[in-house]
C-alpha cells in the first residue's frame, strides 16, 4: 500500500488560493477515480474537484469557509502501489516543524518527562487555519475547552475573530487537550499552534523518541478520571459558574456563541444575568434551560446589592476591549485618522414621502407585500443622486493614490448587532425596487445580527447608510466607512411648524447628516449631492422617473 497526496490544483488564471465550500467525502471513505471530492470557490466560480485515484481517504485538509493555497495538500489517500508521496514526503504534508514540537511540549515536559511512554499515543498540533482572505492573524475571543478535556472530532474548540466576522473552530481529531496556546484577547498568527492534543497513533508532529514519550505520558498520569468529570457532571458545573460570575457588572459582555445569543433573544433573556457553566463562565444552551427553569429572573444578589437609592457606590471596574468591539474601535480610529471628514446637514420635508409610504403600506396589506420603512426610499435617492456624481460612489486607496469609481451601488447598511456594529451590504441597489430593497436590507441585517452573515455579505460596500432615526436625535456626525468616501445618516422624522408659501403649517421634517472624504469630495459637491437627495425625497414621484 502507498500514500497519495492530492493537492489543490490551479483552478483559475492567476488564482493563488480558493475557498473550500464543502466536502463530499470523509475520512475512511473508499473512493473511485473521478469521484467528486469537494467544491471550492474562486473569485469567478465554484469548481468541483474529483479524485485522481482509487483509494481510501485517510485525511482531509481544510474546513468549509477556509482558504486553501493552490498546491497545498487537500486530500490524502491510501492507494495500491507506491502512491506519489515518498518516504520523506509525509513530513511536509503533516506540517511538522522541528522547532514547534519542543516548544509546545516544554511546559509539560519537565513534569512528565520521567513517565513511561505509551507506544500508541502521539502529539497532534492544531494550527490556526486561514480564516479569511488575506488574513495574517486572528484574535482569540474564547476557549470552549480546557487542558485535560477529552474532545471528539468536530467538537467546538475556540472562537476567533477577524476583521469581518467571528469564526468557530472545531477539532480535527479526537483526543485529549494537552496544551492551549494563546490568551483571550490576544492575536494569533495564521499557521501558529493553537491546541496540542494527545491522540491515538503517531499524531502530526514528528518528534524525537524522547519528545514523543512526554506527549503520550499524560494518558498514564491518570488524567482520565479528571477528564471524565466535566463530561459526567455538566449540571454541577452550571451551578458552580455563578460563583465566578454572579452580579454581572454592566458593560461586561458575557461569553456566548451566536446561536446561544439568538436563542436568548427569542426567550427574552438578558445574558448578563445568566450564570455560565462553560470555560471562563461561557453561557451554553443548558445554562439558558436552567435559568428559565428557575424563573428567568436576574440573580437575587444583583437586586439586593444596593438596598438604598442613595447608597454609596465604591470600587472600579476594568473592562478589556476585545473581539469585535476592539476591531470596531480600531476601524473607527483608522477612519478618523486617515480621512479628513466634512459633515453636511440638511433638513428635508418628508410629508409627501410619508403619505406615499402610508399609501403603499395600505396596499401591501391586500397584496401581501412587505411593509416599507423610509430606508428603501433613501437608498433609491442615493442611487439616483450618484448618477451625476460618480466620484462619491467610490473607494480611495490613499496609500497608492488611486480612486476607484464603481458603476454598481453596493450599499452598506450600518447595523447594531449583539456582537457590535457591522455593515452588511445590499448589492446592486441600483437594480432593486423599494420592496426588493427592503427585503434585502432585512435579510442581510438579520444575518449580521444572528451571526450567519457570510464574509462577502459584510464587505465590498461602496457607500454606506447609517440610520439613527428610530433612536431619535436631531443631528449626528457619521464616520466614513473606510475606504469609502461618503456616508449618509438620516435622523428621526418629527412634526414641526414651518413656514410654507407664507403660511405656518405642520410638516413632517427629517434632518439628513452626511460626511464626506474632503480629499475627494469638495464642499460644493457634497452640498450638491445632498440637495439632490433632498429634492428627490421631497418629490418622491421623481425617484423612479
Amino acid at each position: 500500500m502507498g500514500r497519495y497526496v492530492f493537492k489543490l490544483p490551479d483552478v483559475g488564471e492567476g488564482t493563488a488560493e480558493a475557498e473550500l465550500v464543502g466536502w463530499h467525502v470523509k475520512v475512511g471513505d473508499t473512493v473511485s477515480e473521478d469521484q467528486l471530492l469537494a467544491d471550492v470557490m474562486t473569485d469567478k466560480a465554484t469548481v468541483e474537484l474529483t479524485s485522481p485515484v482509487n483509494g481510501v481517504v485517510t485525511a482531509l485538509h481544510g474546513e468549509p469557509g477556509v482558504m486553501s493555497p493552490v498546491g497545498g495538500p487537500l486530500v490524502e489517500f491510501e492507494v495500491e502501489g507506491e502512491g506519489n508521496a515518498s518516504a520523506a514526503a509525509p513530513a511536509p504534508v503533516a506540517e511538522p516543524e522541528p522547532e514547534v514540537a519542543p516548544e509546545l511540549e516544554a511546559p509539560e515536559a519537565e513534569e512528565i518527562a520521567e513517565a513511561a511512554p505509551v507506544a500508541a499515543a502521539g502529539n497532534y498540533v492544531f494550527k490556526l487555519p486561514d480564516v479569511g482572505e488575506g488574513t495574517a492573524e486572528a484574535e482569540l475571543v474564547a476557549w470552549h475547552v480546557a487542558v485535560g478535556d477529552a474532545v471528539e472530532e468536530d467538537q467546538l474548540l475556540a472562537e476567533v475573530m477577524t476583521d469581518k466576522a467571528t469564526v468557530e473552530l472545531t477539532s480535527p481529531v479526537s483526543g485529549r487537550v494537552a496544551a492551549l496556546h494563546g490568551a483571550v484577547g490576544k492575536a494569533s498568527p495564521v499557521g501558529g499552534a493553537l491546541v496540542s492534543f494527545d491522540v491515538a497513533g503517531a499524531g502530526n508532529v514528528a518528534a524525537a523518541p524522547k519528545a514523543a514519550a512526554p506527549v503520550a505520558a499524560p494518558a498514564k498520569a491518570e488524567p482520565a478520571p479528571k477528564a471524565e468529570a466535566p463530561k459526567a457532571k455538566p449540571a454541577p458545573a452550571a451551578e458552580a459558574a455563578p460563583v465566578a460570575r454572579k452580579a454581572q457588572t454592566p458593560g461586561v459582555r458575557p461569553l456566548a456563541s451566536p446561536a446561544v445569543r439568538k436563542r436568548a433573544r427569542e426567550l427574552g433573556l438578558e445574558l448578563q444575568f445568566v450564570p455560565g457553566s462553560g470555560p471562563a463562565g461561557r453561557i451554553e444552551h443548558a445554562d439558558l434551560d436552567a435559568f428559565v427553569a428557575h424563573g428567568a429572573r436576574a440573580p437575587s444578589e444583583h437586586g439586593t446589592s444596593s438596598p438604598s437609592t442613595y447608597a454609596k457606590a465604591e470600587g472600579t471596574t476594568e473592562v478589556r476591549i476585545i473581539g469585535l468591539r476592539r476591531k470596531i474601535a480600531e476601524k473607527m480610529a483608522e477612519s478618523v485618522r486617515r480621512i479628513p471628514h466634512i459633515t453636511y446637514v440638511e433638513e428635508i420635508d418628508v410629508t409627501a414621502l410619508e403619505e406615499l409610504r402610508a399609501h403603499l403600506n395600505a396596499q401591501a396589506k391586500q397584496t401581501g407585500k412587505a411593509k416599507l420603512n423610509v430606508l428603501p426610499f433613501i437608498a433609491r435617492a442615493i442611487v439616483v443622486a450618484l448618477r451625476d456624481q460618480p466620484q462619491i460612489n467610490a473607494t480611495y486607496d490613499d496609500e497608492n493614490g488611486v480612486l476607484t469609481q464603481h458603476a454598481a451601488v453596493h450599499l452598506g447598511i450600518a447595523a447594531q448587532t449583539p456582537n457590535g456594529l457591522m455593515v452588511p451590504v445590499v448589492r446592486h441597489a441600483e437594480a432593486r425596487d423599494p420592496y426588493d430593497t427592503a427585503a434585502e436590507i432585512a435579510r442581510v441585517s438579520g444575518a449580521a445580527k444572528d451571526g450567519s452573515a457570510k464574509r462577502e455579505e459584510l464587505s465590498g460596500s461602496t457607500i454606506t447608510i447609517t440610520s439613527l432615526g428610530t433612536l431619535g436625535g436631531v443631528v449626528h456626525t457619521p464616520i466614513i466607512n473606510h475606504p469609502e468616501v461618503a456616508i449618509v445618516g438620516p435622523n428621526k422624522i418629527i412634526e414641526r411648524v414651518v413656514v410654507k408659501d407664507g403660511q405656518m403649517v405642520v410638516r413632517k421634517m427629517m434632518n439628513l447628516s452626511s460626511s464626506f472624504d474632503h480629499r475627494i469630495v469638495d464642499g460644493h459637491d457634497a452640498a450638491v449631492f445632498v440637495q439632490r437627495i433632498k429634492g428627490l425625497l421631497e418629490h418622491p414621484a421623481t425617484l423612479w422617473m
